[in-house]
This record gives C-alpha cells, structure tokens and sequence, in this order.
C-alpha cells in the first residue's frame, strides 16, 4: 500500500441552538466542496452573546481530507 498525504483545514460552524450542530454544520460545508473527508476535530467552542443571553454557539473544526495532485 502507498502512502498517503492528508491536508488540514480549520473551519468555524455556527448554530443557534447548540455547539453539536455548529461543528456539523462545518464538516457537512466541508462535505459539500471536497472529497474524501477523513477526521473532523473539534479544536475550540465558543459563544456570541446578545443581551445577556447565548445568541450563536461556535465550533472551530480542523477537518482533514485526502491530499491529490492534479497530475
């Protein structure tokens, strides 16, 4: 088997209703636009506040997909 390179995108998702659906609203944006999509880590969560109250939840996703060359 050969080898194999991988590449690595930092994307942020957001929802507001939870921090689960902002990380999967990236990868499925992710999904939309390359191929291949391997692993999806959350690297940080965060909120906007509006009011005293939690208007948007963030989730900065690192995804990785399958590097290929045009060649």
């Amino acid at each position: 088997m050969g080898e194999s390179v991988y590449k690595v995108i930092e994307l942020v998702g957001t929802s507001s209703e939870s921090w689960e659906k902002a990380a999967a609203a990236a990868v499925e944006r992710a999904g939309e636009h390359l191929r291949e999509l391997r692993i999806a880590e959350v690297a940080e969560l965060d909120m906007q506040i509006a009011d005293g109250k939690v208007s948007t939840y963030r989730a900065k996703v690192k995804v990785s997909f399958k590097y290929e060359d045009d060649h």
